[in-house]
């Protein structure tokens, strides 16, 4: 970000961020772009007209001073010269409490409005929702109007009526004053019109409805009883709006009913009071302490500090290295930068400019409204929407957000409850609450400064790999008369998907032929940092194995597993390539200086190499707003929280800007946009054959590759399977639904969840599949041995016999630990099925069997087989500390451990020996 940037982010980006806000939460309820934009008009004057009422006042008060003033200051301008015209000038103000600066008040509204209306073109005249939409006459809002044709020639119609409207309002409201005053608002009607003249129908709609506000307002101030009136007509809005989500929108989900609802009390509220103290004995006296300015600033930057710093950092800091992209490097700090921008427009400078333009007799509430909120803030952050999932780095959460009805209840109850107790301490020691709130702010900055200085730590270490990354294109070599191996390791591939895939696109037994599956596979852990190791290395780096190295650190482990296979074989004088090794050194982008002191070995990071450069600037402009948008979110109550997540768009106005930055997901068949991060592994895939250099000579060869288009679903488009920007499947699965059941067993497909994985599994079989294609046309197809595995499954609960308790506990089903498992020998040539025993531990033996005589780990010295999987039963640990950040001692932290024996998909078969051990008990 560079310093205009950050300016512009402080003064227009919050305003611009709230008309968007705005007119998305009310296009997603009335999905009408054209009525949308008279629901952003009107809210948007109301919300502000405290604020114009102001600064028209302040004006008056000026021009009434000005004209007190006139005669005096005629007659010592007239009368005195020099130094002493000066000094009598400046005694004669003072003595009168005036301010030569003051002059500057008679263009408050001026300045007010100049930031409004830059964040309203911004907003408007780029907003892609409204192109081609037709709204009464006008044929597209998304362009001029155009309304009036005369032949070939057309003029627009809406600037017209937008300036006689500005024009009329002007005359009636500058009726008396001066005519300095009177030229200014004429000339600024005057350059509205010829700016807006060519401008798309939509903003000059908005112009014009925000031209005819002003209009009515002028009119309202004139009359006797504007305050009854318009209380009136607010109480019949609201009443219109009760009505209306009462017959429409009560069936269409509780959060557009509620929204609407409450609009429409809140409207009816001004009236009720107005009654209760006409009717009323009642006296509703205001609170009759005094303003305190440290006060409202205090809160204010306790609010930036939290917003902007703490809960940004706090995102990061959790996993900095997935939020580095290696082929499109931004420092994820800028995020926070942005994110504090945000926060200081927001909080200092318009809730500033809302609190200096209140009289003084109302500021003390202004007061109080910023210490309560700051307490329902911490609240809300600190206690409640917690454990939604795993996020993404396109803050994203994996299987969104929602809250049941009692969470929803226990939060509001403790919200009213912070309320009373905030507003008690400030009603008998505010003068306190200003250093609390400091201290807060303090103590908030100083953990803000931690993660930050964390966070830099961690992506210092990331740079090494990023400039590594950039290094060369990925490429590996395959021999038509060598022997060749090829490990793919899909991250998350599903193993008791394979029979339904296969079922569905049947075309796939010839693209693996030769493969066996093997169902009945064991990986020794649920996530990635327990299932990988033995997959790499074999049966010496199972989760028992490295707890008993306890004095080594578990990232010197990973590598040594990540370096056994091709260690081997680049020694056995294979060449050998590695692409995208699996937590090399514990980070997220593998480090691949780990294979440094062999220089024959070839790595590469593939993932993200092949998706275009546009997706990834998207996606880190879409961050540094959204990381705003988040933290805002997190600290609102938990029925506001879906409504301003949006489905992870955070109510972006450009649905197909927002789709760069992930999918949002309509229902189980519908969606909208696509993952990066699924892209940045699916265009991998995609260019496997690309990647691949046939070679005629007789060298043999080796590639370990990662691939995580499996770990990183999305809605794809079916019957294709492929990505695209909508998606809409709801014929096809209606179609195809008994596809799910084979042989009478059924695999559940209920969630959304269930459905992306199934889904990216079957794009990732088919796109393996077309490579697999491409070597048997080129011939090196029967040479070749090729391993596909996967380091562990997920829990789905697709499969009740592997359930293993009442379905509660997701480290309970052991589809989480039964990876997948394809292998192809040399010159096997039929698709078959093994029901014997594997775990991916065996990977290393079968690619080494008939290659590598007695092969010995060359960090160990220990032979390489799989005795270990017939000596005595498995130990699994099942542990949702999957995050490496944090899991990185020497030994994994504690867990649930499981034993289980030849059959994984029999529930008979599995038993727990501890829970929250570092060790099973063996027995």
């Amino acid at each position: 970000m560079t310093i205009p940037d950050i300016l512009y982010t402080i003064l227009i980006s919050p305003l611009q961020l709230f008309f968007e806000t705005l007119y998305m939460m009310a296009n997603n309820i009335i999905n009408n772009p054209g009525m949308s934009i008279i629901v952003l008009s009107l809210t948007m004057n109301f919300l502000v007209l405290p604020l114009y009422r102001r600064a028209d006042a302040m004006q008056e008060e000026e021009r009434d001073m000005e004209v007190k003033l006139h005669d005096g200051v005629a007659h010592i301008k007239k009368t005195f010269k020099g130094d002493e015209k000066m000094m009598i000038l400046q005694t004669f103000y003072r003595q009168n409490n005036y301010k030569p600066t003051y002059v500057f008040k008679s263009s408050i509204s001026l300045f007010l409005e100049i930031p409004f209306f830059i964040a309203a073109y911004q907003f408007l005249s780029h907003l892609q929702i409204l192109q081609g939409v037709r709204f009464g006459v006008i044929a597209n809002l998304g362009a001029a109007d155009a309304l009036i044709a005369i032949g070939n020639f057309h003029i627009n119609l809406l600037p017209i009526i937008m300036t006689a409207v500005n024009l009329v309002s002007c005359v009636i409201f500058t009726k008396g004053y001066p005519m300095k005053t009177k030229a200014q608002l004429y000339s600024m009607a005057i350059f509205f019109f010829i700016f807006l003249y060519s401008s798309p129908a939509g903003l000059v709609f908005y112009w014009t409805l925000n031209n005819i506000f002003s209009l009515v307002k002028t009119i309202f101030y004139k009359l006797k009883n504007a305050k009854k009136i318009l209380n009136i007509m607010f109480a019949f809005a609201g009443a219109a709006l009760v009505i209306y989500a009462v017959r429409f929108l009560y069936t269409k989900g509780p959060m557009k009913f509620i929204s609407v609802t409450g609009i429409g009390i809140t409207f009816m509220i001004p009236l009720i009071i107005s009654l209760i103290k006409k009717y009323s004995k009642m006296e509703l006296k205001t609170l009759n302490i005094e303003a305190n300015p440290k006060a409202y600033f205090a809160g204010a930057i306790f609010m930036v500090i939290l917003i902007g710093c703490v809960i940004p950092s706090a995102v990061i800091k959790a996993s900095p290295q997935e939020f580095v992209d290696p082929y499109y490097y931004v420092n994820p700090l800028w995020y926070i930068c942005s994110a504090l921008s945000f926060s200081i427009g927001t909080f200092l400078v318009w809730m500033g400019v809302f609190y200096w333009l209140t009289s003084k007799k109302y500021r003390a509430y202004f007061e109080i409204g910023v210490w309560i909120i700051c307490g329902i803030m911490t609240l809300n952050y600190m206690f409640f929407g917690k454990n939604l999932g795993i996020l993404s780095n396109s803050l994203i959460y994996e299987n969104g957000i929602s809250f049941d009805l009692v969470q929803k209840m226990q939060n509001l109850a403790a919200i009213i409850g912070i309320a009373i107790i905030m507003f008690v301490i400030y009603r008998f020691g505010r003068k306190v609450v200003p250093q609390v709130l400091i201290i807060c702010a303090i103590a908030l900055g100083v953990m803000s400064f931690y993660n930050v200085v964390k966070i830099n730590e961690s992506v210092s270490k990331i740079k090494v790999g990023v400039t590594q990354t950039k290094k060369g294109v990925p490429s590996f070599s395959l021999s038509k008369s060598g022997k060749n191996v090829v490990v793919l390791m899909m991250d998350r591939g599903m193993n008791e998907y394979i029979p339904y895939l296969f079922n569905e696109k049947p075309e796939l037994k010839d693209m693996f032929s030769g493969f066996t599956y093997y169902p009945n596979t064991l990986s020794f852990g649920g996530f990635t940092n327990f299932g990988t190791p033995a997959l790499f290395g074999g049966y010496e780096y199972t989760p028992v194995e490295i707890n008993k190295r306890d004095r080594e650190t578990l990232a010197s482990k990973q590598n040594e597993a990540l370096k056994v296979m091709p260690v081997l074989f680049d020694k056995n004088h294979y060449n050998v390539t590695v692409c995208d090794p699996t937590y090399a050194n514990y980070q997220w982008i593998p480090d691949l200086s780990i294979y440094d002191e062999y220089p024959d070995i070839h790595k590469y990071i593939t993932m993200g190499k092949f998706e275009d450069k546009e997706s990834k600037v998207i996606k880190y402009v879409n961050n540094k707003r959204n990381f705003f948008c988040y933290s805002i979110m997190k600290t609102v109550p938990l029925f506001v929280q879906p409504v301003l997540y949006n489905g992870g768009n955070y109510n972006h106005k450009d649905v197909a800007v927002a789709a760069a930055n992930g999918q949002t997901l309509v229902n189980n068949f519908v969606a909208d946009g696509m993952a990066t991060s699924f892209m940045d592994a699916y265009s991998a895939l995609e260019n496997l054959p690309s990647m691949t250099e046939i070679k005629v000579d007789n060298t043999n060869t080796f590639l370990m590759m990662t691939n995580d288009t499996t770990h990183e679903p999305m809605l794809l488009q079916e019957p294709n399977y492929v990505p695209a920007r909508h998606v809409d499947n709801t014929a096809y699965e209606t179609e195809n639904a008994n596809r799910y059941t084979i042989d009478g067993k059924k695999l559940k497909m209920e969630t959304s969840e269930q459905y992306i994985h199934y889904q990216a599994n079957m794009a990732s079989m088919l796109k393996i599949g077309e490579w697999m294609d491409y070597l048997k046309k080129n011939n090196v197809y029967d040479n070749t041995r090729i391993i596909i595995v996967a380091d562990h499954g997920r829990p789905l609960q697709q499969l009740n016999d592997m359930i293993l308790d009442d379905g509660k506990n997701l480290l309970y089903d052991a589809e989480f630990y039964n990876p997948l498992l394809l292998v192809k020998d040399f010159n096997s040539n039929k698709f078959s099925t093994s029901e014997e025993f594997m775990t991916n531990g065996d990977v290393p033996t079968l690619a080494m069997k008939g290659l590598i005589k007695n092969p010995k780990n060359p960090f160990t010295g220990e032979e390489i087989n799989n005795n270990e999987k017939y000596a005595h039963d498995q130990y699994v640990l099942g542990s949702m500390n999957w995050d490496i950040a944090k899991n990185n001692g020497n030994v994994y932290l504690p867990g649930t451990w499981f034993k289980v024996h030849n059959d994984v998909r029999n529930k008979n078969n599995w038993s727990v020996i501890n829970e929250n051990a570092t060790f099973p008990t063996l027995k």
